[in-house]
């Protein structure tokens, strides 16, 4: 049994790691009756941590909201992650958190074991941040997602498309995505009744959130693979259909993104591609490094004609 200054600090580590505990679940870690658990969370109580206890057979122990931050605690992985996480926060694309990052980063170093603190520059000196033109996402409002994911709450939110038509849509919110310089809100469509995926700089949050939910499937590979296709697609400006004389398999591993591919047989397949302009489809098309036929698509065509005469120009005479 572990000593009662220790106990308590495995205590607060377990109502720290998960938001909800039965008293029985929480005396099994700890090897202790769930008496001396009611007196251990009193103690935790009288040194400032807000556990909140629920009577009944649903009931348990949470480790609530306080008027000031208690300490924390945090294993070797979590140290590390959470420094690391800091130093790219400080250069990254949450707005209003640069500064803060910074200060709460030079807190976490003062008390890092140097063997942390050398695990911490060895991956800050491996990571090189480039700077984009992403949009900045309003710390409060990622936040305020993140609380309802967490809390398996309903989320409205007013949201500007970009047309900038703005209107109010209402979900069960899955989880935050962070893709290229952008946050996406992947959540499931209550109205709409599908999943969907929203850029987070686009959203205001209407507060109070809504009712409880009961979570959907959705696994972490088809998450991946659901953002990548719909965040991927959406973007582009110019679509066009093309017949590749190259089996399905071989065009989908050339994709940087998940794509339907038409199979014609084994040799052929037809495919739907896009980018910002029919010049650039065309130029990535000539890197497919497989024959092709534009289907119905006089722009990309035409592009494909003048690069074809700028490349045999540049060949020179046969």
């Amino acid at each position: 049994m572990l000593e009662t200054s220790a106990r308590l600090l495995r205590l607060l580590s377990l109502l720290q790691a998960r938001r909800d505990w039965s008293g029985p679940d929480l005396a099994e870690r700890l090897g202790i009756s769930t008496r001396t658990l009611r007196t251990d969370v009193e103690r935790l109580r009288t040194l400032g941590y807000p556990v909140e206890a629920r009577p009944g057979v649903a009931g348990g122990y949470r480790l609530g909201a306080g008027a000031e931050l208690p300490p924390l605690l945090l294993d070797d992985e979590e140290a590390v992650a959470v420094a690391v996480g800091l130093g790219a926060a400080a250069g990254g694309s949450v707005a209003g958190i640069q500064e803060t990052s910074v200060r709460a980063l030079v807190k976490l170093q003062q008390v890092l074991p140097s063997r942390l603190r050398h695990r911490v520059k060895a991956l800050q000196g491996a990571m090189v941040t480039v700077s984009g033109s992403g949009p900045m996402v309003d710390a409060e409002v990622l936040t305020a997602i993140a609380g309802a994911i967490r809390a398996n709450e309903r989320l409205r939110f007013e949201y500007s498309k970009e047309s900038g038509e703005v209107g109010v849509r209402s979900t069960e919110p899955h989880r935050l995505v962070a893709w290229g310089r952008r946050w996406y809100l992947v959540a499931w469509d209550v109205e709409r009744e599908g999943w969907r995926t929203f850029r987070v700089d686009r959203i205001v949050p209407r507060v109070p959130t809504g009712p409880r939910f009961v979570p959907r499937e959705l696994d972490e590979e088809k998450l991946t693979d659901f953002v990548k296709r719909t965040v991927g697609t959406a973007s582009w400006q110019y679509r066009a259909r093309v017949v590749v004389k190259a089996s399905a398999q071989y065009v989908q591993g050339r994709m940087p993104i998940p794509i339907d591919a038409e199979v014609v047989d084994e040799s052929t397949c037809v495919v739907e591609l896009g980018s910002d302009s029919p010049h650039q489809l065309a130029l990535w098309l000539g890197m497919l490094d497989a024959d092709f036929e534009a289907v119905d698509a006089p722009e990309l065509a035409d592009e494909l004609r003048k690069m074809g005469d700028r490349y045999h120009r540049a060949a020179g005479p046969a």
